[in-house]
């Protein structure tokens, strides 16, 4: 009887264990045939995933970048000496055309040059340190603008004052008024920027840009372009106030109050920084 007893629990210890490795082989063939059918799934579709994401960022390159710019088919871009070089062999452009291609300039260099200056606090001539101290803070604080980008903005406003004989504190008073020191502005009617160019009417004066009229949206660019715009209405017209009129398109014999904000502004500049107010023209 007890042997009859062992036999039968042996007997039944051997069926469970056959029955748990039988469970484990059943369990492990069934992960094992998810692993197989995701990777044959991962084989088929991560080499079209791949093919298209890399014509989705051909496709982004090639709308963003600038006309000077260009992408192979292998989704390599070619930057400008490159590409002027060869599409005058290939083209037979004119050696005087590629030459002007190869001079053109990032607008973004320009920049990074006065914010580096402003960083390394380098001096401005016209100003002291203490008087440019004053207006970055006057300008930084009224406008809630980054006390460097703001250094750098006036290191532009001098610079450009004295090249085009545009009284800098003028050219500060119109970015006031025009975009409240937005360079990513732009009003209902297409004008973009920190002095809101149009770059429909002036296109022509971001030629000599890599970047093209996309430039209007760095302070640099439209620093520049602004104050040439404005200094050739100053000339044009004979006087500030008048220049500050064709400057806003009025062509009537009032300005809708433009000119006097302007000017306003410029007298709360130049006493906030101590900074005697030049003559333009």
């Amino acid at each position: 009887m007890g042997v009859h007893n062992f036999d039968r629990a042996l007997s039944h210890s051997a069926r469970s264990i056959v029955y748990r490795v039988n469970e484990f082989v059943h369990v492990c063939a069934m992960y094992l045939g998810i692993a197989a059918l995701v990777t044959i799934v991962a084989c088929a579709v991560v080499p079209s995933m791949r093919v298209q994401f890399n014509q989705l960022y051909t496709s982004i390159v090639q709308a963003l970048r600038p006309e000077v710019m260009r992408v192979d088919a292998q989704g390599q871009i070619i930057w400008p000496d490159e590409s002027v070089v060869e599409s005058a062999q290939q083209e037979q452009v004119p050696t005087d055309m590629a030459e002007q291609e190869l001079r053109k300039v990032s607008t973004y260099q320009g920049y990074m040059r006065a914010l580096r200056a402003s960083v390394a606090g380098e001096p401005i001539d016209g100003a002291t340190p203490a008087q440019v101290q004053a207006l970055r803070s006057y300008i930084a604080r009224k406008y809630k603008v980054a006390h460097n980008v703001t250094g750098a903005l006036i290191y532009m406003a001098f610079q450009v004052g004295k090249e085009k004989n545009l009284d800098p504190q003028l050219i500060l008073a119109v970015i006031a008024i025009e975009s409240r020191y937005n360079p990513y502005a732009e009003s209902h009617v297409g004008a973009q920027g920190l002095m809101q160019v149009m770059t429909r009417v002036h296109r022509a004066k971001f030629e000599n840009y890599l970047e093209g009229t996309l430039a209007v949206l760095n302070p640099e660019a439209n620093i520049r372009v602004g104050a040439q715009i404005l200094s050739d209405c100053i000339r044009r017209r004979g006087s500030i106030e008048g220049g500050l009129a064709c400057y806003v398109g009025a062509t009537g014999p009032g300005d809708g109050g433009y000119g006097a904000k302007v000017l306003a502004e410029r007298r709360r500049i130049a006493l906030a920084s101590g900074i005697p107010t030049r003559r333009s023209g």
